[in-house]
């Protein structure tokens, strides 16, 4: 008789341990990617009655730090622990803990032990599932802008070539009116504002077309150490003026690569300008390049006030900017992903984690 009470015992504990395994999976497979934290919770509480003590025991998930629940009291002992693998790296754990008794060998069993094991892969696989969604989102955002440039690129590359004739134009014959009115000085100076006009329109094509990779450049093997200190030590009386700070970190003196020397130099200029104009006081700015096998990477970090949403987005486009009205064309930053783009190369902007704005240029050797 003591036997078969045993055995039903035993029994009744295989029964519940399947039922929570039959209802964690239902729960893992309908749930909303979105609200986890509901799905882990329902899965504790699951996992808590299965268990042979459930009146005294609180099941408790922690992913990454965060815990999910947590209804542990002062004194109670982990009896039970399970590593939760996310692509076979422990991301959390699930624990069972038990309060008012003492630890004995027998407050949990060997086939709780292996619930929860079988549990935290099952959990690991929900998480999994959310990390593959997170970056399926993140690579269709980037492809989608990476579209979005690209046409606008072709957009602005044909509207820079309809103006280059006129703008042309409009030059050429203002300075030949120009030399028609000499002696009349009110003329000449209304001339020569139409002539100042159209030379900075000019240059705001020019800005343009950079940006829509049509500028020819001079491509030869160069060392982006010089031009980077060349850069620096031009805008050092600029870092003065704004009161701002600067540190230039380079891995190695000789960082080569195939580039025009002139257009590398206006990356780090406008990139490095920008940093300086959205420092605050005492601010630091760090420029800093190193290399791969394949390439040469130049970072360039602010702590000013980072980047909105918004401005991640567009950051790269045309006349895009956050500067107050009359600061900026919002030319700067496009004309540098011209640039980059021209030199096969890709440039990402992004918030630092604590404040101010990275941007990361990568060039191929």
């Amino acid at each position: 008789m003591r036997v078969s009470s045993t055995t039903e015992a035993e029994l009744h504990e295989r029964i519940k341990e399947l039922t929570c395994l039959y209802k964690v999976t239902s729960l893992i497979i309908s749930a909303d990617l979105e609200q986890i934290d509901i799905t882990l919770k329902a899965i504790a509480y699951s996992l808590k009655k299965a268990l042979q003590f459930p009146e005294n025991t609180e099941v408790v998930i922690e992913i990454e730090g965060d815990v999910i629940e947590d209804k542990k009291v002062e004194g109670s002992i982990c009896i039970i622990s399970s590593n939760i693998p996310v692509f076979n790296l422990p991301k959390g754990k699930i624990e069972a803990y038990i309060k008012g008794k003492e630890f004995k060998e027998n407050l949990y069993l060997k086939e709780e032990q292996e619930l929860f094991d079988s549990v935290a892969i099952k959990i690991g696989g929900l998480l999994e599932r959310i990390e593959i969604k997170k970056n399926e989102l993140s690579m269709r955002r980037k492809m989608e802008h990476a579209d979005r440039l690209s046409i606008l690129g072709e957009l602005t590359a044909g509207i820079a070539h309809e103006l280059n004739t006129p703008l042309a134009n409009i030059l050429g014959f203002s300075e030949l009116l120009k030399a028609d009115l000499k002696g009349n000085n009110k003329a000449l100076e209304d001339v020569e504002k139409i002539i100042q006009s159209a030379i900075f329109s000019r240059e705001v094509v020019k800005k343009l077309m950079y940006f829509a990779c049509e500028m020819p450049n001079e491509m030869k093997q160069v060392n982006i150490v010089p031009s980077i200190k060349d850069a620096i030590d031009l805008l050092d009386a600029t870092f003065r003026k704004h009161g701002v700070k600067y540190i230039v970190k380079v891995e190695d003196e000789e960082l080569l690569l195939r580039a025009d020397t002139v257009q590398l130099t206006q990356i780090i200029f406008n990139l490095t300008i920008n940093a300086i104009y959205f420092s605050p006081k005492n601010g630091l700015v760090v420029i800093e390049t190193f290399q791969t096998d394949k390439e040469v990477v130049l970072r360039i970090s602010d702590e000013g006030k980072g980047l909105t949403q918004e401005a991640l987005e567009k950051v790269f486009q045309p006349f895009f900017t956050t500067k107050p009205t009359g600061e900026g064309t919002g030319l700067g930053l496009s004309v540098v992903h011209g640039i980059v783009s021209s030199h096969k190369g890709t440039i990402t902007a992004k918030n630092g984690i604590e404040k101010g704005a990275i941007f990361e240029v990568r060039l191929p050797k």
